[in-house]
């Protein structure tokens, strides 16, 4: 039962602050989000923007025929965002949403995703840990990340990123026993996460703020 409860979290609960390095750029790139004192300082980087003139939607494309309109708009309203960048950014911050979770780090979720997507992580954790259950999960490989969703209300911008992923997961009892789950049989999931940030703000970082299942 639990383990079911687990597919659907990472399926559909599961979810990532996106740092000002996905989408974003000013002249000067940061890394991937990393604890405060570990992180460098920005490097300089030349601007590039991938925005096709014709809709690509054959598999592994990265953007959606649907979400191109959200997308020039957003560029036409903050000229700084980056699709590339955007993309290679969400697939790294997808990795430490991931593990977050599977280890209960609520303090790392805390600045990785909005109110209502960490209340549902928050549920699930305090869950697990009255249960006395751990999860020994992996992400063996991200197959595909692209853009099928993006909007602009007033000044928040929303973006929709599907990701296909591989993950290898495992739930332990509180004696280390494995109830559910296999490190050698992947599960495929299919998530569509939404980050939302607000155009113009002095922050400058993506959150994710919806979670569904593709």
């Amino acid at each position: 039962m639990l383990y079911i409860v687990l597919l659907a979290m990472v399926a559909g609960f599961l979810a990532l602050r996106l740092y000002s390095v996905l989408g974003k750029r000013t002249g000067h790139e940061q890394p991937l989000p990393r604890p405060a004192e570990d992180r460098p300082k920005p490097v300089a980087v030349p601007r590039t923007l991938d925005i096709p003139s014709e809709p690509r939607d054959t598999a592994g494309a990265l953007i959606d025929e649907k979400a191109q309109p959200g997308i020039r708009a957003l560029v036409s309203a903050d000229s700084g965002f980056d699709v590339m960048q955007f993309l290679d950014g969400a697939k790294s911050a997808y990795r430490m949403v991931l593990e977050a979770f599977w280890k209960g780090d609520k303090d790392t979720l805390d600045w990785l995703v909005g109110d209502d997507v960490k209340g549902a992580f928050t549920q699930a954790i305090e869950e697990r840990k009255a249960a006395g259950h751990t999860l020994d999960n992996r992400l063996v490989s991200i197959e595909n990340a692209r853009i099928v969703e993006a909007s602009i209300a007033g000044r928040d911008a929303t973006v929709a990123v599907q990701f296909d992923a591989d993950i290898a997961a495992v739930t332990r009892d509180a004696d280390g026993n494995v109830i559910a789950g296999s490190m050698s049989d992947a599960v495929q999931t299919h998530d569509i996460w939404t980050f939302g940030r607000t155009l113009g703000s002095n922050d400058p970082n993506w959150k994710l703020i919806e979670t569904d299942e593709a």
